[in-house]
């Protein structure tokens, strides 16, 4: 069911829902051809594409679930929401689709949820659209140590419950232009976690940082299996999450992958770039 506050003339898309053993995930399907399958990170959803959404749909299946405990997807109190669990559920998801030739954009904790597939299965995978994220062990960085300490850490989790901390406060800092959250689109981000109650995978993914290091240093150990995939790794430079020194990570290990930086954006390029995204991307689908 559409929420009321859901603008549907930002988002004019009939959700779908898919049912995992934890509860129902909502997710977008639009359109018809090759799939563009993408996938949000945290406090983020599927609301984050719709502007790519809207375009590609016109000749593509554009495919955006919301993992469990964001976006309009079923947010247990008893699950544990660690990553490595959401992106079993991304592969349920995607193989009852049955897709292939997939294009998939990620980013945030999109990246190594969704990588984790690509990985797994590259042979349904046709290109690879990589936005500000990462999928190695952070835990010899002090930056994500102490970002993952505070914000995973007892107050963080405690601001987060208490006052939506993460989507006020943390999801304003990350914008390069603090203009494009208008509070329009900024209510959208807030109401799916607008209930204490409706946070614990908001709370969980801070700490996972760190906590999940093994998982994430897995991810990279694998990583040849993205080779001749990736073909885009575009980057909001003034986002405080993912830096130069990251992009710089990516660049050495897929040397050969096409870079767009965008000086005056942050985080969320679908959101604050989707103009100049989607003319990169259709570049990438025509050939």
């Amino acid at each position: 069911m559409t929420p009321s506050w859901l603008n549907k003339e930002l988002y004019p898309f009939t959700p779908k829902e898919f049912s995992l053993p934890m509860g129902k995930m909502s997710y977008v399907d639009e359109g018809t051809g090759e799939a563009i399958v993408m996938i949000h990170g945290n406090p983020s959803w599927s609301f984050e594409f719709r502007d790519l959404i809207k375009y590609f749909s016109k000749s593509h299946r554009c495919i955006a679930p919301d993992h469990i405990g964001f976006g309009l997807s079923d947010k247990p109190t008893d699950w544990d929401y660690l990553p490595k669990h959401q992106a079993e559920n991304l592969e349920r998801f995607l193989e009852s689709l049955d897709l292939e030739n997939i294009t998939l954009i990620v980013g945030d904790w999109g990246g190594p949820i969704g990588l984790s597939y690509a990985i797994k299965h590259p042979d349904r995978i046709k290109n690879i659209i990589i936005t500000n994220t990462w999928m190695w062990s952070a835990k010899d960085d002090w930056y994500y140590q102490a970002f993952s300490g505070f914000v995973g850490g007892s107050i963080g989790r405690w601001l987060i419950k208490k006052y939506n901390f993460f989507v006020r406060t943390v999801l304003k800092s990350i914008y390069g232009d603090k203009r494009k959250l208008t509070p329009e689109i900024h209510q959208h981000f807030i109401m799916p976690l607008v209930k204490p109650e409706e946070r614990k995978g908001n709370q969980v993914l801070p700490k996972e940082i760190i906590a999940s290091s093994d998982w994430l240093a897995d991810l990279w150990k694998k990583r040849n299996n993205l080779n001749g995939k990736i073909k885009l790794i575009a980057w909001g430079m003034k986002d405080i999450a993912f830096r130069k020194k990251e992009l710089n990570h990516w660049r050495k290990h897929f040397p050969d992958v096409k870079v767009v930086q965008y000086p005056d954006a942050g985080h969320f390029l679908a959101e604050e770039k989707s103009e100049e995204l989607i003319a990169e991307m259709e570049v990438i689908l025509s050939n």
